[in-house]
């Protein structure tokens, strides 16, 4: 039942990237160029998603375990460190320079193009490399069963 659950989501989520044309990298390198012919669709497409993520998050918290686990599963890790900041800026550059980014580059291979080619390849290649440089992830804790609130 969970693979079927994702692969239903997956589906939503890439049609809603199609219909959104987040796909495309020129809107997306069109939302980054704030200081040319700056293309704002991206912000209301990030707007939605905060918006429906903050709603069900008020929703799924309360529940004692999600519907397709045992428990739900959060981190314990508090800190803004060196490896978080690094990578973040190396996914931004990556974004910035490609207008690709990793959901719709792998939507988008059902309709791949020369540029996907490289770039599909080289976004694996960094998996790889984080995977090999990285240490061990750290321990994640089980949430309470008890519902709790997030302040």
């Amino acid at each position: 039942m969970t693979y079927l659950v994702s692969l239903i989501v997956g589906l939503i989520f890439g049609f809603g990237l199609a219909l959104s044309g987040m796909t495309q990298p020129e809107k997306v390198l069109g939302f980054l160029d704030i200081a040319g012919h700056w293309n704002p669709s991206l912000l209301f497409v990030l707007g939605g998603a905060v918006c429906t993520t903050l709603v069900s998050f008020y929703f799924i918290r309360r529940q004692p375990k999600p519907l397709l686990a045992r428990a739900f599963n959060l981190t314990n890790i508090k800190k803004i460190d060196s490896p978080l900041l690094i990578g973040s800026a190396l996914f931004g550059i990556g974004w910035g320079m490609s207008g690709y980014c990793p959901g719709p580059a792998l939507a988008l291979l059902a309709a791949p193009n020369w540029e996907l080619w490289a770039f599909v390849p080289a976004m694996l290649l960094g998996y790889a490399a984080q995977h090999y440089f990285s240490k061990p992830a750290p321990q994640v804790k089980n949430a309470p069963t008890e519902p709790r609130s997030c302040g």
